[in-house]
């Protein structure tokens, strides 16, 4: 086959602080480009639902970004970016982006306090746009007030005992006495929400929301005893006032709890995340013909067969027999699980003892010169 006749498909996640998955796509097609100068190069970034979601969408489907001026997690204005897909119909959106862990410094953390309500507005901001599909990434959190921030933005009120309205955070639904959903917008129910969601913890509990992820936010024993009873008091009262069960729903826990308030308070369904972004781009139809597929991610370790993008990608490759090569920053403990699931061999980008720093640092670098490698033992074998 003549190398204009092949299709090379480039779709890797971010290599997290370091590279952006649009910017590694990048570097691989010029790896292979070196090597494969007239073949088609389909570039294809891609996300599990966290950082990076929005700009790898808008940037695989030819969307346009959008910027709303919302509240970060402790009430501060923030710019934050989200996206409308090619389609023209979709919006996407990160709730790190308006309630996210990096917003703050460490001294900041403090998720007795923090609020989902800025994600609430990026939601309005979509149903503003007169977009009824949603897709909501909630990966990156600095909150734990059960998603109540996100429903207030929406016009849920939540009231204590004097009637008033609560303050943000996870501690003051402790104080809630009654959930008031006359105000919540009707234009949700006209909507699709799909949620990406990548992990299966439940709201409260031992495995739920402030044990696993709360200590992350900056919480300690004392706080997260208080904000799993607050959480379980929450859940008890939404329960009642929407007659929904989402509590012990898996993902509920998802981001201090947005999972379990989008199940409440919205008719969103959770997803694994690098499904919803791989429907999004049509991957299977991108895939079907390629002569391979180069995907990758910061760290590759057994954690990654657990709805990581690059296995994600090599579940639908398979479906067309197409093989699957892995170029990581680094390859960690049980890497060889992986090749049980659709990866056909994993290699690291670095080419030399260096440090964490410089690896970042150089990143682009690496990748294109890891990918250019991979591609000359590809053609060196051919048929």
């Amino acid at each position: 086959m003549e190398d204009g006749n092949l299709r090379i498909v480039a779709a890797p996640d971010s290599y997290k602080g370091s590279v952006s998955a649009v910017a590694v796509a990048q570097a691989m097609e010029r790896g292979i480009r070196q090597v494969f100068p007239t073949a088609e190069v389909c570039k294809v970034p891609i996300s599990d639902g966290g950082e990076g979601t929005v700009e790898a969408l808008v940037t695989a489907t030819n969307g346009q970004f959008r910027h709303t001026q919302v509240i970060d997690p402790l009430g501060h204005p923030v710019t934050a970016q989200w996206g409308i897909l090619g389609d023209g119909q979709t919006a996407v959106i990160e709730m790190a982006a308006a309630s996210g862990l990096p917003l703050l410094s460490p001294d900041q953390r403090n998720p007795r306090l923090t609020t989902t309500f800025g994600t609430g507005q990026l939601l309005k901001a979509a149903l503003d746009a007169g977009l009824r599909k949603i897709i909501l990434g909630i990966g990156g959190s600095a909150t734990n007030d059960g998603g109540a921030g996100m429903a207030q933005a929406l016009g849920v009120r939540f009231t204590g005992e004097d009637g008033a309205e609560l303050p943000y955070g996870g501690a003051a639904l402790a104080r809630l006495r009654q959930i008031h959903l006359d105000g919540l917008d009707p234009r949700l129910w006209e909507t699709e929400i799909t949620v990406a969601c990548d992990v299966d913890n439940p709201l409260c509990g031992p495995c739920g929301a402030s044990a696993v992820f709360g200590p992350q936010k900056g919480a300690t024993p004392a706080m997260v005893a208080e904000l799993d009873a607050a959480l379980a008091h929450f859940a008890a009262l939404a329960t009642a006032a929407t007659g929904r069960q989402a509590a012990d729903q898996p993902g509920a826990g998802a981001a201090g709890g947005l999972g379990a308030a989008m199940l409440f308070f919205t008719p969103a369904q959770l997803r694994p995340g690098v499904e919803i972004v791989l429907d999004a781009v049509h991957f299977a139809e991108v895939v079907q013909a390629a002569f391979f597929v180069l995907t990758g991610e910061g760290r590759t370790d057994f954690q990654t067969a657990f709805g990581k993008a690059p296995v994600g990608v090599a579940k639908v490759a398979k479906q067309f027999n197409v093989p699957v090569f892995c170029l990581s920053g680094a390859l960690g403990e049980g890497t060889d699980t992986l090749l049980s699931h659709g990866i056909d061999a994993l290699l690291s980008i670095c080419d030399r003892p260096m440090t964490l720093e410089q690896a970042m640092r150089e990143g682009q670098t690496l990748i294109e010169a890891a990918a250019a490698r991979l591609c000359r033992i590809i053609h060196a074998v051919r048929p």
